[in-house]
């Protein structure tokens, strides 16, 4: 019996490309795939492997054939010559090592397979190679040539797999997701934009069908509107303040992060102008408005506790066109007790004037206990309409309270194993993958539970606070963040670095914020026991361990 075919009978651009496979053919085992001309995407635009080999329990390799003879020039290239003795400059290395890790990103992308043992070779079937032969980035192992191809080819293969050390061989299994994606994927990087740009609308969609709540309560003055992360509670705060600011009401749309208020002033700008509340921005910054002015060096507990005690004395010296009609606070699980009388203080009526508070329970990542002040209209969100269903049942157990499952179905979340010191790299890895498998930098996001990744202090260094969250928006490359900073943010695709936390304490709360940033993709990087001694077996459990 001969291997899976795909296809059954391939069309070659060359004999060289024929020999190589039929080589294979018939020397391959019947549970091994063997793939002809198979179409790729990375960050340069596609490519193609000409052969691939998926084999269980050994291992998967992309081949690069190059027919004629081939040699190298004494300034180290590679040069093809063809039968009329025309010489080619070629690079056949290079090609191969591009298919390798574009075909590596795709099965990141598209399946829930991690760190499989994979390699690139490339075949030159009408060249004979001496044993003692080295170039760079090409060991004689990494050759199957004339000999090879006639005597034992699939042995070279599988000799090559088998003497990678740190990856797991793929299954049977394994080998059947591998190629139930590539039968079923979208057709390159222009489709999975298309699909990107699809979810986002989907998203929205679902999402905008919440403000009919608000309607239902426009006459409740003051809300108190809790859910779990995905139900779209920044988006009906939003929509809250947008409402509120139409009526010709004076609104201040407030929030504790950096990243967040980044992100609300960006929406906003898009807005009409009688749509646009007064202020927009973090507590802290509005305390600055109204006239404070920190030190240099001013430290946590400055913020924390002396300037919203300053904040409060201010208050009562606005003018009434100082102050607002309506406050709307997002993310208000990251207020302390003392920053409500600040910010109460700075309503026209501070008895009746409007509040609409928006939180998440089990977001409280920083410590604080604050609770929202007075007789509040509660609201429950109970059901998740961000993130694909596979990452919110993912997340759930992490939740504060149990969640339906309303978002799109997706891709299964992937488990990179690794040791926890080993997070940052091994993510790093994964980020590479997903932009050589054609995901736009801008849809991807790297953050850390622990210490923040490197680029991200280059950034905050090089631009400042405001400059590195305005990177938030560039197109050129992933995001670099720390899931502090980026609660009540998304992205379509998230690679979660868990390499430790300052507080383990708090770990399942970091989680649940890490895990939930995911729109339609997360990849964890963990150490599997590190991973359930912090998120439980629930967690675990969804992963597949």
């Amino acid at each position: 019996m001969s291997p899976r075919l795909l296809p059954e009978s391939p069309t070659f651009e060359s004999t060289a490309e024929e020999a190589v496979w039929t080589a294979l053919r018939d020397q391959l085992p019947d549970d091994a795939v063997l793939l002809a001309n198979v179409a790729l995407t990375d960050r340069k635009g596609d490519c193609e492997a000409d052969l691939a080999v998926l084999w269980p329990d050994v291992g998967i390799v992309t081949i690069e054939v190059k027919g004629g003879h081939i040699t190298r020039d004494p300034d180290g290239s590679w040069v093809q010559v063809g039968r009329n003795g025309h010489r080619k400059k070629t690079d056949p290395v290079y090609q191969a090592h591009r298919s390798h890790y574009a075909l590596s990103g795709f099965i990141l992308g598209h399946t829930s397979l991690t760190q499989l043992r994979m390699t690139h070779l490339v075949a030159f079937p009408y060249t004979h190679v001496d044993n003692d032969f080295a170039a760079p980035g090409c060991p004689r192992w990494r050759v199957i040539d004339q000999l090879d191809v006639e005597t034992d080819a699939a042995g070279k293969v599988a000799s090559a797999l088998r003497d990678i050390e740190g990856a797991a061989a793929p299954s049977r299994h394994h080998i059947d997701a591998i190629v139930d994606a590539l039968t079923r994927r979208p057709g390159g990087q222009r489709e999975l934009l298309s699909v990107i740009a699809e979810n986002d609308d989907a998203v929205e969609h679902l999402t905008a069908k919440q403000s009919a709540l608000l309607r239902a309560l426009h006459d409740a003055p003051r809300l108190l509107v809790r859910g779990g992360a995905g139900t779209g509670k920044s988006y009906l705060a939003l929509e809250q303040a947008r409402r509120l600011s139409r009526e010709g009401q004076r609104v201040a749309l407030v929030c504790y992060s950096h990243g967040l208020a980044s992100f609300v002033k960006r929406r906003v700008a898009g807005f009409p102008e009688r749509d646009r509340p007064a202020y927009v921005g973090t507590f802290h910054h509005l305390g600055v408005q109204w006239g404070a002015k920190p030190y240099a060096g001013a430290d946590q507990q400055y913020w924390n506790d002396e300037l919203p005690v300053e904040m409060l004395g201010l208050a009562a010296h606005l003018t009434d066109a100082e102050r607002f009609d309506a406050i709307v606070v997002d993310e208000a699980q990251d207020f302390a007790d003392s920053w409500w009388p600040a910010l109460l203080g700075g309503l026209r009526d501070r008895e009746s004037g409007r509040l609409s508070i928006f939180l998440d329970e089990g977001q409280r990542v920083f410590g604080r206990q604050g609770v929202p002040p007075g007789q509040l209209t509660p609201v429950s969100l109970d059901e998740n309409l961000r993130n694909t269903k596979q990452i919110a049942q993912t997340f759930g157990s992490l939740a504060h309270e149990q969640m339906k499952y309303g978002g799109l179905d997706g891709p299964p979340v992937q488990l990179i194993p690794c040791a926890t010191d080993e997070a940052l790299s091994t993510a790093d890895d994964a980020v590479l993958a997903l932009l050589e498998a054609g995901w736009p930098p801008e849809s991807v996001a790297l953050i850390t539970t622990g210490s923040r990744h490197p680029v991200q202090l280059e950034r905050v260094a090089a631009r400042g606070t405001a400059g590195y969250w305005d990177s938030f928006w560039d197109t050129d490359d992933a995001f670099y963040g720390h899931v502090l900073g980026f609660k009540g943010l998304e992205r379509p695709a998230i690679v979660l670095a868990v390499n430790g936390f300052r507080d383990e304490a708090r770990a399942r709360e970091l989680l649940y914020v890490g895990m939930s940033r995911a729109r339609d993709l997360l990849v964890v990087c963990a150490d599997p026991d590190d991973l359930r001694r912090w998120a439980g077996n629930g967690v675990m459990q969804r992963l597949g361990l």
